[in-house]
């Protein structure tokens, strides 16, 4: 029987992002996908007016929002045998992005979810050959640009109460349980520039996440090294742009005082 595809987006105040998704979705992928929805945490831009914008797309509201939990409704809210999550920062980019998952999961009665492309690390180990069991936290899913099973789902929940890496430690459950994970050479693009606070976020979660999951220690030695590297880092990015800034205001008094013939 031919499978069936789910798109479900995260969204919150990410008007402008969204609406360019569900444009690219809409216009380009109707024929390979079943439904769309966005899982919307209280948005209060207007991310409401952009769903209402595409005839069809459905909204989930989530008022109190977790990683897990966010995941869970999105397969809850989901009536595809297979669930593709994208974040409204993301969108995909290869034309057959969803035909490929699609005959991945009709191949394999015993997958659980697929990787897609995006960054070098993901291409790196797709070209190599690198399994999600040799690599569990480089080669599982993670949810934006990753397709999962919801069959599998309904017997494997998602921990609603984790800090974050939702997607990683249900990999990590699910390869123990025997079922597999994939990549898929499905290209997308993820697009967003955080702010330092945003930055900071990320980093205490992928700390409680990497202690959690993956068991990394850390002591008051490796807090030292880690601010001694952050600041010397720092200071020569200061060092790089100032002296970067002056060559090119040189460069340009030059230019006014010398310019080339035009074509």
């Amino acid at each position: 029987m031919s499978k069936k595809i789910s798109v479900v987006i995260r969204n919150k105040n990410q008007a402008d992002a969204l609406d360019f998704l569900l444009k690219n979705l809409t216009s380009r992928y109707t024929d390979d996908i079943e439904e769309i929805i966005v899982i919307d945490n209280l948005s209060t831009d207007n991310s409401h007016g952009i769903i209402k914008k595409y005839n069809g797309v459905k909204k989930v509201t989530i008022e109190k929002f977790s990683y897990g939990e966010s995941a869970n409704l999105a397969a809850k809210s989901a009536e595809s045998d297979i669930v593709v999550i994208f974040s409204a920062h993301a969108f995909p980019v290869s034309h057959d992005f969803f035909k490929l998952i699609k005959s991945s999961f009709e191949k394999n009665d015993n997958l659980a979810g697929l990787r897609c492309l995006h960054n070098n690390n993901d291409f790196t180990l797709y070209i190599n050959g690198v399994s999600a069991k040799e690599e569990p936290n480089g080669a599982a899913v993670i949810f934006c640009g990753s397709a999962f099973n919801k069959k599998i789902w309904e017997e494997l929940k998602f921990k609603g109460d984790i800090q974050t890496m939702e997607d990683k430690e249900w990999s990590k459950r699910v390869l123990e349980k025997g079922y597999d994970i994939e990549f898929v050479p499905s290209i997308f693009c993820y697009h967003i520039k955080r702010t330092p606070q945003q930055l900071f976020f990320r980093y205490k979660n992928e700390v409680i996440g990497g202690y959690q999951l993956w068991h990394e220690e850390y002591n008051f030695k490796t807090a030292l090294r880690m601010l001694a590297g952050s600041l010397k880092k720092a200071f020569l990015l200061f060092v790089s742009s100032f002296y970067y800034a002056f060559r090119k205001f040189f460069f340009l008094l030059k230019f006014i005082n010398h310019k080339p013939e035009k074509f």
